[in-house]
């Protein structure tokens, strides 16, 4: 054992040692003047381990019996001794029992009497010893809990909620799952951050968007903000199955036994079309971001391809436009969690965020930059805001170059045709790798090299006026950084991270739950290209992207793919491309024909966000420059991503 792994042991263990004497006579209100940051003086290896069952008021799998969720509580007994109240950090998931929790799928365990002994994840370990309560809440039909999984619908969020509504006093536990004997919440004063990643921030975004009283913050990683969104991008489907397969995937054994009917609603009500259905509707939390009263902390990897991108643009901008209070970090990542791509900054932030949300701390973290954004691998900035500053919207237009498919991307409106067969082989990959070659598979447009660097914020968007051959017909919108540098390997098996074999502690441990982690590090690789953003659509939906229809072979369409949120900046020296082509592999499946489409540039055009506008892609594409010569170790970019997402 190396002399950090003894360390980093070792620590935990003390700190629990000299917890025992500390929580005699400190508590974190007890220091001179306004506190600032809570403190590990409360024994975790002594706190409170408990569990109940809500009440959801539902009966999602019609027993008779309305349906009651599983709530595994750590608590500081200290606190409950004085009979003081504590704040509550809670993470609803589905994944407790069947997959496992964060980068070593860790699961609950319990002891004979049923009480939680192993909670996934640091946030027991490290906040309990705060003055924290966690709670662990097993989504409906999963685990230990009752009713059925219905993939982000009213089951899911409802069974999140009503715990909310447990710890505020507007709703009724039982101490066991059939029993009468009722379980208050009188510990808690109510005040409740959520924290989850993938689909537990996703019930994280969606109690929000219900406006319940109670529910502080929410810290949303790689959360998902509308589930159509999941499974299509305007009607283009993302993946082979439906949100059934999904639920079939985390349901109970007991829970698959009994959900036969919510399992074919899942298949009746989302059809493989990429129509806009009602249940899409019941699951799309932007509409409802007017209700969130909750501030947001939201994470997500600007290379995440699991739950894209899109996601966390469209959830931004709806806070944003109510007025929410949000802080946001972009990582280089894919569908990565920040504990594992930059832990100890990690810790702290949280550690500093929960204490001014749920305790009221001023401790300034709400006066600094409201954005962290990976640039290189483990290389952060700050914005004060996100989008910056200055970020204006500037419309590029495409035009015909010297040879077929290899054109131009400036200012003035383009000219000319652009024709592509779609090749369902082929991905975003090749078509950047091939940027300035003709090929039959896409229609490339590339700017000069740039004479100072320009940087993207934002979400963008491309319109394309195509005429099709066949009734069917995919579109892909890429933009593409031309030119050498290092970044994360969001197309690796760690989706841009490694795990190494070392531990690094986190919090206090026990016997059955230590707080001791793997560490990771970036996984890096040289690139002579990357994707910046990217968009899909089906061409059906040119009229209402609710709704795909057959197309006439020779009429023209025109069709607004949106792309997906990103910064980046492309420096000095580099190209930025836009190449419109047809399916991308491995990333949105192919319709039934294969049609050849023709651009009609003159009504091609995208727009996308430039700190500085349009002014600024003037300045950059103005003159003279080098072209920034690739490393020739490493010409190419990532690989293409070579497995197909389905579990977010």
């Amino acid at each position: 054992m190396s002399t950090r792994m003894r360390f980093t042991i070792w620590r935990p263990l003390a700190t629990a040692a000299i917890t025992l004497l500390a929580a005699s006579f400190l508590t974190p209100a007890a220091a001179h003047g306004a506190p600032r940051e809570s403190r590990p003086v409360y024994s975790y290896e002594n706190a409170i381990r408990e569990a109940v069952w809500v009440d959801t008021g539902l009966d999602g799998d019609s027993d008779g019996k309305r349906d009651r969720v599983a709530v595994d509580i750590v608590r500081p007994r200290e606190l409950a001794a004085q009979g003081r109240k504590v704040p509550v950090i809670m993470d609803a998931s589905p994944y407790y029992s069947c997959c496992g929790r964060g980068n070593e799928s860790q699961r609950k365990t319990y002891d004979t009497a049923g009480n939680v002994v192993r909670m996934p994840l640091f946030y027991d370990n490290y906040f309990v010893p705060r003055g924290y309560a966690f709670v662990g809440v097993d989504l409906a039909g999963t685990n230990r809990s009752d009713g059925c999984v219905d993939v982000g619908g009213r089951s899911d969020i409802r069974s999140a909620k009503a715990v909310v509504d447990w710890l505020n006093g507007r709703a009724r536990a039982y101490t066991t799952r059939t029993g009468t004997t009722t379980a208050e919440a009188g510990w808690t004063d109510g005040r409740t951050g959520m924290i989850g990643k993938s689909w537990d921030g996703t019930i994280a975004n969606g109690v929000a968007a219900t406006g319940v009283k109670g529910l502080k913050t929410i810290v949303p990683i790689a959360g998902i903000s509308s589930w159509y969104d999941y499974y299509f991008a305007q009607g283009a489907p993302l993946y082979d199955s439906g949100p059934d397969w999904l639920s079939d995937y985390v349901d109970s054994p007991e829970a698959r036994a009994r959900c036969a009917a919510v399992q074919q609603e899942l298949v009746d009500e989302a059809p493989r079309t990429g129509d806009l259905t009602s249940l899409w509707a019941e699951r799309d939390y932007v509409e409802d971001a007017r209700n969130v009263k909750a501030s947001v902390f939201l994470v997500h990897g600007l290379q995440d391809l699991n739950v894209r991108t899109k996601h966390l643009g469209q959830w931004w901008d709806a806070l944003a436009k109510n007025g929410v209070e949000r802080k946001i970090w972009l990582s280089q990542t894919g569908h990565v969690d920040p504990f594992d791509f930059r832990r100890a900054a990690w810790v702290d932030t949280l550690h500093r965020w929960f204490d001014h949300e749920l305790l009221g701390y001023d401790n300034g973290i709400d006066r600094e930059p409201m954005a962290d954004i990976e640039r290189h691998p483990d290389q952060w900035v700050t914005s004060t805001v996100w989008p910056p500053h200055g970020t204006r919207t500037a419309t590029l237009r495409p035009s015909a170059g010297d040879r077929p498919g290899v054109g131009t991307l400036g200012l003035r409106k383009g000219t000319g045709t652009a024709a592509f067969t779609d090749d369902p082989r082929l991905s975003e990959t090749e078509w950047a790798a091939q940027i300035d070659t003709p090929t039959p598979d896409k229609a490339g447009f590339v700017t000069g090299p740039l004479t100072r660097d320009l940087r993207l914020s934002g979400s963008s968007q491309v319109t394309v006026t195509a005429t099709p051959t066949t009734a069917t017909a995919h579109l892909s919108a890429v933009l593409v950084d031309l030119g050498p540098d290092t970044i994360r390997d969001y197309a690796a098996s760690g989706e841009g991270i490694s795990t190494l074999t070392d531990r690094t502690c986190w919090g206090a441990s026990t016997t059955g739950d230590s707080a001791c982690f793997r560490e990771t590090a970036a996984k890096a690789v040289d690139v002579g290209r990357t994707v910046v953003s990217r968009g899909w659509a089906d061409l059906g939906t040119y009229a209402d992207p609710g709704k795909g229809v057959p197309l006439t072979p020779g009429r023209a369409y025109t069709l607004t793919l949106d792309l997906a949120a990103t910064d980046h900046v492309v420096p000095a020296g580099h190209r930025l491309a836009l190449i419109v082509a047809g399916t991308d592999r491995d990333l949105i499946d192919p319709p039934a024909d294969t049609p050849t489409l023709t651009l009609d540039l003159s009504r091609t055009s995208a727009r996308v966000p430039f700190v500085g506008g349009a002014d600024a892609f003037a300045r950059a594409t103005s003159g003279t420059a080098a072209a920034a010569t690739p490393d020739a170790r490493s010409p190419g970019g990532v690989r293409t991503p070579h497995h197909t997402y389905r579990i977010p």
